[in-house]
């Protein structure tokens, strides 16, 4: 049994930003993570061309900056070595291969019960912690949702979280499903590749530039949210013009705003939209079923695919391991409270990375934790 301050689970972003803001009080903690690596999203499970989507002043954790020059928009690999550079900046030492699998509060002791599964040594390990930082991410599980026959498809079947580049897929029909900015990329990724590429569009995006996105952030200062949305939406339709004949509708509400009450992003174009204006990648509505290697739509048409890629997110997986957290997360494992209020729960718990906030979000987070359980831990001692 280990005695420890603070337990961290999960050494993404969110973890290491908890982490580091933690050494600046000099409050003990212990870090798990269940992969063999930190940020495995981002090591393992990310596409080949990907670059953070804000710009970096948006994307820095807490206490360390991006080298000088660094381009504005950060790609994968730079990031990785960032965060590479973060973790031995502030001497975090995660203990990989350990997966928890329970915590629960313990009213007489005060303080957490956390089974730990230690995979390297096939042993159990277990803790009590004064704290508990959730930073295990939004991003644990992927997400396939279920359509009728979808096993008795003869193709290719895969997440995004598995996808790296078209090169494979040249000459193939290949179905890119859902439309948020890892499938439009990966759609633009495929066609670049020589894929005749269809993607699948159910909901209203807002479709926009990443210098528009910067421009929105950056005023968001200064002027009312709703104005904000205003500029944003009709210089997007200037540039995009009216894109509902190619299947794609925008949203009631301004992006920004969507942003903030729902976490959804907008589309950051990177010449999917040329494309589908051109015809070179195909835009249809709903699946209402699969047959073999033939995909019905809701209009009726019936197509042979290849092989099919499915961007349709991920789940949290916080809730199968975490017991006595209801006061903090809802069913889905996402935070009940809303932003800006959302990183604290009750008894010592809290959550890192869970708003949908980006890496903004998350350093707000981990300052936000280390402060507080800082001013506990001086309350309790005084």
């Amino acid at each position: 049994m280990e005695n420890v301050v603070v337990l961290i689970v999960g050494a993404g972003p969110a973890g290491l930003a908890t982490a580091a803001c933690l050494s600046q009080f000099s409050i003990p903690y212990v870090l798990v993570e269940r992969e063999s690596c930190s940020a495995s999203l981002w090591r393992n499970r990310a596409y080949d061309r990907l670059k953070l989507h804000l710009a970096k002043e948006f994307c820095e954790l807490p206490h360390m900056s991006y080298p000088v020059d660094a381009p504005t928009y950060i790609p994968k690999t730079l990031f990785v070595n960032y965060l590479d550079d973060y973790i031995e900046r502030f001497n975090i030492q995660p203990k990989y291969l350990t997966s928890v699998e329970s915590s629960t509060y313990d009213n007489d002791k005060k303080c957490w019960c956390i089974v730990a599964h230690d995979m390297a040594k096939s042993k159990i390990v277990k803790f009590t912690a004064k704290f508990l930082v959730v930073a295990s991410g939004e991003n644990s599980a992927e997400n396939i949702p279920m359509i009728p026959g979808l096993q008795s498809f003869s193709g290719d079947v895969i997440h995004s979280s598995s996808y790296k580049s078209g090169k494979s897929y040249s000459g193939m029909n290949v179905l890119v499903v859902g439309s948020g900015n890892s499938g439009m990329e990966i759609a633009y990724d495929l066609a670049a590749h020589g894929a005749n590429t269809s993607i699948v569009i159910r909901s209203p995006i807002h479709v926009m530039t990443k210098e528009l996105i910067r421009l929105g952030m950056t005023i968001a200062h200064h002027l009312p949210l709703n104005l904000v949305d205003n500029i944003l939406v009709m210089v997007a339709n200037l540039i995009f013009g009216d894109l509902s004949r190619h299947g794609i509708t925008r949203p009631k509400m301004g992006p920004m705003i969507l942003k903030s009450k729902t976490g959804r992003s907008a589309v950051i174009d990177v010449g999917t939209v040329g494309l589908i204006k051109k015809g070179i990648i195909k835009v249809y509505g709903s699946i209402s079923k699969i047959m073999g290697n033939i995909v019905e739509f809701q209009c009726s048409k019936n197509i042979s695919f290849d092989a099919i890629v499915f961007a349709t997110g991920y789940k949290s997986t916080t809730n199968t391991w975490l017991k006595d957290g209801e006061s903090m997360l809802n069913g889905n494992g996402l935070p009940i409270k809303e932003y800006p209020s959302h990183w604290k729960g009750e008894k010592g718990l809290y959550c890192a990375g869970l708003a949908r906030r980006g890496l903004a979000g998350i350093a707000a987070d981990a300052k936000n934790i280390a402060n507080d359980i800082k001013s506990v831990i001086g309350t309790m001692s005084s």
